[in-house]
């Protein structure tokens, strides 16, 4: 590969770990504080976006660039400024302008193609299960549970896993504290008001 086919791979290989990144997130989201299921139809959409989103930056990019390239023709005084280009700059501009352009491409490529948003929902879909297994991890050896000690640890942790569906286990057990408070109060409440109808009733026998 030559040094621009090099720089483009480089360009797709970022967008598509960002276009990753958002979707897991979005998996995270869709399936703890939303309560919702894995829909992948949704979140190939969802990734086929983040992708157009990154394309129409990268055209932003090559519009810029040409610009650039087109002011510094000709212009053979010294700079003033970091991207105060020159005429020596025009070579460098192009190829970059060509790199974006290149970016760009493939990335509206691959929303056309089912298959490629299909592995990288995929491979958020993993990611957001890791997240939650670490997670799960960290939240056992805090409360003192050793897997080393339970004989059925492993044979039972998918099995967890897939109960817990993808959720957070901190953020679960303080909305589980909120809703027990919250019941507390109205059932005090609700005890306040029977004792005054019964004092009522009382005063009026």
């Amino acid at each position: 590969m030559g040094r621009t086919a090099d720089a483009i791979a480089e360009g797709v290989a970022i967008a598509t770990s960002a276009a990753r990144l958002a979707v897991k997130n979005h998996i995270l989201v869709g399936t703890i504080a939303e309560d919702g299921v894995f829909d992948t139809e949704k979140y190939i959409a969802d990734t086929r976006e983040a992708l157009r989103a990154m394309a129409e930056e990268a055209e932003e990019s090559e519009k810029a660039l040409n610009a650039l390239r087109k002011r510094a023709r000709g212009r053979h005084s010294d700079p003033v400024g970091t991207h105060d280009y020159r005429d020596r700059d025009v070579r460098n501009l192009k190829r970059r302008a060509k790199q974006s352009h290149g970016v760009a491409a493939k990335l509206r490529e691959m929303m056309e193609d089912p298959e490629e948003l299909g592995v990288i929902v995929e491979e958020a879909r993993k990611a957001a299960w890791a997240d939650v297994r670490h997670n799960l991890d960290r939240r056992l050896k805090v409360e003192g549970m050793r897997p080393d000690q339970d004989p059925d640890y492993e044979r039972m942790r998918e099995a967890r896993m897939q109960a817990l569906r993808l959720v957070d286990l901190q953020a679960l057990s303080s909305e589980q504290r909120a809703k027990e408070k919250r019941r507390k109060k109205q059932q005090k409440a609700a005890e306040k008001e029977s004792a005054k109808a019964s004092k009522g009733a009382s005063k009026g026998d």
